[in-house]
Formats: C-alpha cells, sequence, structure tokens
C-alpha cells in the first residue's frame, strides 16, 4: 500500500514546542508519541502512528544536536548549522534551563558534586521527576555556577548575561548558586514548610544588602533596647504581655544570628536559627502575622535612639533583611 506525502523543503529549523517539553521531561519517544496521541495530534494532522513517530524521532534529534549548544546559550544565535528565529531560540534557552521547584528544593544548599549527583536517582524517585530531567537540571546548576563563580560584578546580571535568560530565571539562578556557595543548612525538619520561592526571597535579600562592603561585627549591648521599643508597642497588640516578656530572649537571639554570620560555618545555619530563635518562639505565643511586623518595625527603629549605637547603616541593612526573610517564612 502506497502512502502519499506531500514535501516541503526551507531553511528554517521546525521544532514542535510540545515535543521540545516533553524531550526536556524526559520521556522516551515512544511514551512521547504516546501522549501526543492521547492529546488528538493524530486527528488535528490526519497523520498514521508511523509519520507521528518518525516527526518525534526526528525532533529528538534535532533537540539532542541543539543541546551542546545550550549549554553556552550566545553560541546559538552565531552558529549556522540550524535556521532558528531569535524568538525561538529565546523559547529553547528558558525552558532548557527552566527548572522544578520541588527538585531544587531537595538540593538547595548541598554541594553540587558527583556525590551529591549520585543522590538523584532517590531524588527522582520522591519528587516524581525523571531521572533524566533531574540530571539536566542539576547539570544546568552546576554549569552556572562553574561560569560565575570567579566573575566580579552583580551575580544576577553575570548570569543573565552569559546565559540570555530571563530576570525571574536569572535571579532563581542566582539563589541556587548564592546557596550552593555558602553551604546554607535547608534540610533540617524545621524547614522543609519551607518552599525554594521562600528561600529564594531570601536569598535576593542576602545578596542585595550582605555580599558587598558589609560590616561584620554589630555585637554590641542591646540591652536597653527594650527601653525604648517597648512603650511604644504597648496598647497596639494583643500580646503585649508576651513581647515584654520574651523581648530579652529574642533581641539576643537576632544579635546572636549578626554576630554568627562572620563564620563560614554559622553561616550555613543562618534559616535554622530564624526559626529556632525567633519564629518558633513566636508562634508559641500566638503572634500574628501582624503582630511581627509591629514587634520588628519598632525594635529595628527605636535601635537609633540609642546613645551608644554606632552603626545604624549596618543595622538598617541587617534588620532589613532579617525582616524580610522573617515576613516570608513566618506562615500564620
Amino acid at each position: 500500500m502506497s502512502v502519499e506525502l506531500d514535501v516541503f523543503v526551507g531553511n528554517t529549523t521546525i521544532m514542535d514546542e510540545e515535543v521540545y517539553q516533553l524531550w526536556l521531561d524526559g520521556y522516551t519517544v515512544n511514551d512521547a508519541v504516546k501522549v501526543r496521541m492521547e492529546g488528538g495530534v493524530m486527528d488535528e494532522c490526519e497523520a498514521s502512528k508511523d509519520v507521528l513517530l518518525s516527526d518525534t524521532m526526528d525532533q529528538y534529534r534535532t533537540f539532542q544536536m541543539c543541546e551542546r549548544l545550550l549549554h553556552s546559550p550566545a553560541k546559538l544565535a552565531n552558529q549556522l548549522l540550524f535556521q532558528i528565529p531569535p524568538h525561538r531560540q529565546i523559547m529553547l534557552i528558558e525552558r532548557y534551563y527552566a527548572f522544578d521547584d520541588t527538585f531544587v528544593r531537595e538540593v538547595l544548599g548541598k554541594k553540587l558534586s558527583k556525590g551529591t549527583k549520585k543522590d538523584l536517582d532517590d531524588i527522582s524517585a520522591k519528587t516524581s521527576v525523571t531521572l533524566k530531567s533531574c540530571r539536566r537540571q542539576f547539570d544546568n546548576f552546576k554549569r552556572v555556577f562553574k561560569v560565575v563563580e570567579e566573575l566580579k560584578g552583580p551575580l544576577v546580571e553575570n548570569i543573565r548575561q552569559h546565559f540570555l535568560l530571563s530576570d525571574k530565571l536569572a535571579r532563581d539562578y542566582a539563589a541556587i548558586v548564592f546557596f550552593a556557595n555558602n553551604r546554607f543548612e535547608t534540610g533540617k525538619r524545621k524547614l522543609q514548610y519551607l518552599s525554594f520561592q521562600d528561600f529564594a526571597f531570601c536569598a535576593g535579600q542576602l545578596i542585595s544588602n550582605w555580599t558587598v562592603g558589609a560590616v561584620d561585627n554589630m555585637v554590641e549591648d542591646m540591652d536597653e533596647h527594650a527601653f525604648q521599643t517597648l512603650p511604644s508597642l504597648r496598647g497596639k497588640t494583643k500580646v503585649f504581655i508576651e513581647m515584654e516578656g520574651s523581648f530579652k530572649n529574642l533581641s539576643r537571639g537576632l544579635i546572636n544570628i549578626a554576630a554568627k554570620l562572620t563564620n563560614t560555618k554559622d553561616v550555613r545555619d543562618f534559616f535554622i536559627d530564624l526559626v529556632e530563635k525567633f519564629i518558633e518562639p513566636c508562634r508559641s505565643d500566638r503572634w500574628s502575622a501582624a503582630d511581627m511586623k509591629l514587634y520588628l518595625t519598632h525594635y529595628t527603629n527605636s535601635a537609633h535612639i540609642l546613645d551608644t549605637f554606632k552603626h545604624q547603616v549596618v543595622w538598617d541593612r541587617y534588620m532589613g533583611v532579617v525582616k524580610s526573610c522573617i515576613f516570608k517564612m513566618y506562615h500564620d
């Protein structure tokens, strides 16, 4: 039985975005064909299963040949083998470097090494992300990290320029690189309720406020701080008595967290410390998010009144980040 096909010859590389996503997600050719059939593509194109299989295989081969260019996105625009319109190049790059939040949450803060890569089988099973996709995402994290770790200048901008990513995706990668470099502890049970985007937000605060020119000593005695803070809170919250009773411990906790930031090993425990030394005590006393915001705002501002306080700029930078992170991490 003969089959007639219309053939069109052109120099623009044809790429189906749905098939590209299936390839990125780690589907085999046969599984991809099955998904396409279930999606009704055969009815739309009036094609046989053999034609659909051939088309899927052909596109998979094209993606595999493009992959080496996607490792250095700038090369994609300068190569002559594939005629790909600029808007399609942007799509290819953005999707290739996209990642699953559930996957990145499992590797966030871990060393991007062979040891971690050996755990991808377990992570794949836990997150339901295919092993092939896990490997692609992990290799992307490692590749970006290696390129930017020695570069000077703003981290987000370096990532955006070298990998041609959108601003949002570049900021997410900056968070991943920042966590991998500083080895923050994110896997403890008490931090499991926090999503990657929670951590990414905090990373943005840390990168913007603590990575350049920060003064590293904020260990002045702040006991008299209570006298300036507590009167301004009276009558404004139902948990004033709890605030008054826990002021000294909460203040000591925040100052100790600041003091530990000079030690790389202790920096890893930053988020654990925020939860244990501040969020949990406040949650135990049934503070609302509004109570938390009220307390931290007055606590921060009243320090400026203290005669012995000499690091106002540093204090504002430190507390600005701490407040932002706590507001994001504190779930009523």
